[in-house]
């Protein structure tokens, strides 16, 4: 068993771990851990699933509330940890807490409390998703830049996030005072145990934020040193060339090899009709595979395929008809 005040090494079992500190299940949820691997190691585990161990442990470390080493983060994987952990919260936790609690409070007494109790946690629930979104959407997106080495924007970094990252535990604690100290009514029971999950999703809240301030934005802070700046206008023209780019890399690759035959024989200014007779397959199949291949690149125009055939490759610049 484990010494409370020691802190965790990637020498200790994982059952160690739970049994130390049950809030550790949802870590090793979010990492990515099944719980049949609790008796192994936490590097026995690393060397079976590719967990970053170090990772893991600070994190370990961090919500039990021992020291650790932030130093020892690997980015990409706290970014799947913090990403598992929104969808936990998002698409699981909150909505089931929401169940519990219309089955606790009583609709039916002459009093307004129970909607307002209800109305409260649907605008608790909005506010963390429009939190959570921003980072899925603005921060995380930011920190795939930087780890791929790619511009990002010069008027932004993680000191803008840490500013304004609010709590978002807080109002769970209200909700909580207001079913303990104003809503006695309803089932006893059902009423217990919907707070008891109040209080795991507000520990489970503080956790999380404790593990971004004090580990994500640290990480960050690291990454974005040497980072690539660029003005705003500049970085979302280089964007769309990328992304340009990759999307065409990526059609390229989807196309089958008939497709990539097809596109070849355009380029040359062939008819459907010629098409067909050098493939020996109907005009009809030729038009299908146009209206594919159309769809697939998001090209529509014959001189576009015929760009495209060049740049990927398909045809030499000297076999094109204008």
């Amino acid at each position: 068993m484990l010494v409370n005040a020691k802190s965790y090494s990637t020498n200790d079992r994982m059952s160690d771990l739970i049994a130390d500190n049950s809030l550790l299940l949802m870590a090793i949820s979010r990492f990515g851990i099944p719980l049949r691997d609790a008796n192994l190691t936490i590097e026995q585990i690393a060397e079976n699933s590719g967990l970053d161990a170090p990772t893991f442990v600070c994190v370990a470390n961090l919500i039990s509330g021992k020291d650790y080493t932030p130093e020892s983060i690997n980015l990409e994987s706290l970014l799947g940890y913090l990403k598992r952990a929104h969808s936990y919260f998002l698409d699981f936790f909150l909505p089931q807490i929401r169940t519990k609690l219309i089955s606790a409070i009583d609709f039916s007494s002459s009093h307004d409390v129970a909607l307002l109790i209800l109305r409260f946690f649907d605008e608790y629930v909005e506010e963390v998703r429009r939190h959570m979104d921003y980072e899925n959407d603005t921060l995380f997106d930011y920190i795939a830049d930087l780890l791929a080495g790619r511009p990002v924007a010069e008027d932004y970094n993680i000191a803008n996030f840490a500013e304004h990252h609010d709590a978002i535990s807080v109002k769970l604690k209200l909700l909580k005072d207001v079913l303990i100290r104003y809503y006695p009514e309803g089932n006893a029971d059902l009423l217990n145990s919907v707070l008891f999950d109040i209080i795991s999703c507000e520990q489970d809240l503080i956790s999380h934020c404790d593990v971004e301030d004090r580990l994500l934005v640290p990480a960050v802070e690291r990454a974005e040193k040497g980072a690539l700046r660029l003005p705003a206008e500049e970085l979302t023209a280089k964007k769309t060339v990328i992304e340009r780019e990759t999307h065409e890399s990526e059609a390229a690759a989807a196309l089958g090899k008939r497709e990539k035959e097809i596109i070849a024989y355009i380029a040359r200014g062939m008819s459907n009709k010629e098409i067909a007779d050098n493939l020996c397959i109907s005009v009809h199949t030729v038009t299908t595979h146009r209206r594919n291949i159309c769809s697939k690149l998001e090209i529509h125009s014959p001189a576009g395929l015929t760009i495209f055939a060049i740049l990927n490759g398909l045809i030499d610049p000297t076999e094109i008809k204008l």
